[in-house]
């Protein structure tokens, strides 16, 4: 039997643990935050009813595409629950190519499965959520010493190797998974994906990128397959991570 490592998303759970006040109640101390959650609550709960979903938000999916420049966010009430297509953002700039990262200073923009480890109210870049990266993957495939650090979905429309929105955007963003941290989601889930695999144009690049890279045709592949996953069943799979840093679909 193969040996296999837990996909887990080690966040700090310092950042949620709050008994008195709640998770969302320390964010609102904060003069930026308190701004966001009074500029975009109501209007977030009136597109929440309109959708079908119960405000505030229980469960989200965060879903990237670099090639195509989108960022998708899905909802879901409880665990029985499909998750339902809320809102897609443009990704308003990019950097480095198709490609994981694997080395610090290379610009890249992660490929792979994360979750939200830090809420920054204090961020340069108006607001940031932070991505676990490196992972588990990320740990055995990327450079040993220097793998690279500090990715974050954040607003200004800069980036040297994040996920930028507009600031607004990131506003929305901010509060929805503020609530869906303080509601008890632990791992809000990230997923960056090179491409939309149903789209031929986007293909059709990734096609010429990857055929004389066939280490990263392999790593495409693999990713690819929690893509179909979601795709057919609007359900997460279980990942797990075997000794070669591949995800492994269960």
């Amino acid at each position: 039997m193969k040996k296999m490592f837990l996909f887990v998303c080690f966040c700090s759970v310092a950042l949620w643990a709050f008994s008195q006040p709640s998770f969302v109640d320390f964010q609102r101390a904060n003069p930026r935050a308190a701004i966001a959650f009074k500029a975009k609550e109501d209007t977030l709960k009136k597109q929440f009813a309109a959708a079908g979903l119960q405000w505030p938000a229980k469960q989200l999916y965060i879903r990237s595409f670099k090639y195509d420049s989108q960022l998708e966010v899905w909802v879901r009430n409880n665990s029985k629950e499909p998750f339902k297509l809320f809102k897609t953002y443009n990704v308003c700039a990019l950097s480095g190519a198709l490609g994981p990262k694997r080395i610090e200073g290379d610009y890249q923009v992660p490929e792979g499965f994360y979750c939200i480890n830090q809420f920054n109210p204090r961020s340069t870049y108006h607001l940031s959520l932070g991505l676990n990266y490196p992972n588990a993957s990320d740990q055995l495939l990327s450079d040993s010493l220097k793998p690279g650090n500090d990715i974050y979905i954040h607003g200004g429309c800069v980036t040297v190797g994040c996920i930028p929105i507009q600031d607004e955007q990131i506003e929305e963003l901010y509060v929805m998974a503020s609530y869906a941290a303080d509601n008890g989601e632990d791992f809000i889930p990230v997923h960056i994906f090179p491409i939309r695999f149903n789209r031929p144009k986007s293909v059709e690049y990734l096609a010429k990128i990857t055929r004389e890279d066939t280490d990263y045709l392999h790593f495409v592949n693999n990713i690819k397959e929690v893509y179909d996953y979601f795709e057919q069943h609007k359900r997460l799979p279980f990942i797990s991570i075997n000794k070669k840093g591949e995800y492994v679909v269960m």
